[in-house]
């Protein structure tokens, strides 16, 4: 009889997760018009030495279900018929943001160093936007800007921590709640409840203030490094 029961709570629990990835998708696409689409998901029959397998074909895959696959990342869009077409037929997979154009972009950091970051641009007084976690990363939100714009900003620093990645015009970003070979997406500081279209900060003041954190650790040494 447990086992009937166990076996119930977790077909739920399925049934919920997949209900909450399409509901996220059409979120993001319709009410806020980020283009979104598929990834591809996790291997649900194979797993490698390292954990988790992808469901694509590459078998030594470094982004297990972290990534887009089919369709590709020139598919993304805001409409909802197909979003709803798309995650019908695939419920498990993870929802994907096309970043750049008119979308958000993302600055992220190792989960560690991105934990210290929030604290201490918390204590500079930053108003930050959304921030997506993984167990492995954190990616703060911000607002569209041009691949020349970024190169410019970078020239312009003395240094920038090693550790920053940036997702802009071609890049892609997993959104919450998906799951991907690394654990479970999740809001780190989410959207305010109903928000039309969440605020987003400018890409220069986050840099800025991201390396203001960086550089000011006493004896020399940079708390965004891990």
């Amino acid at each position: 009889m447990r086992e009937i029961l166990g076996r119930r709570r977790r077909l739920r629990f399925r049934r919920k997760a997949r209900t909450a990835r399409l509901d996220a998708a059409v979120t993001f696409a319709v009410e806020w018009d980020w283009p979104v689409l598929p990834g591809v998901s996790l291997a649900t029959t194979t797993r490698t030495a390292a954990g988790a397998a992808c469901a694509c074909p590459d078998l030594e895959c470094a982004v297990p279900g972290a990534h887009p696959y089919d369709p590709g990342l020139l598919a993304a869009t805001t409409d909802e018929r197909m979003i709803r077409w798309w995650w019908t037929r695939r419920p498990d997979a993870p929802v994907v943001l096309a970043t750049g154009g008119d979308a958000p972009c993302a600055v992220s950091l190792p989960a560690v160093a991105g934990a210290r970051a929030l604290t201490a641009l918390d204590a500079m007084g930053m108003r930050l936007g959304p921030v997506v976690a993984t167990p492995t990363r954190w990616s703060i939100l911000v607002a569209p800007y041009s691949l020349e714009r970024l190169g410019e900003l970078l020239y312009a620093k003395d240094s920038v921590p090693s550790s920053l990645r940036f997702h802009g015009e071609g890049g892609y970003l997993l959104l919450p709640p998906s799951v991907a070979g690394t654990g479970q997406v999740r809001w780190e500081r989410a959207p305010l409840a109903g928000s039309s279209r969440p605020w987003l900060p400018d890409v220069e003041a986050v840099v800025d203030a991201l390396v203001e954190a960086s550089t000011s650790t006493p004896g020399g040494g940079s708390r965004l490094t891990y």
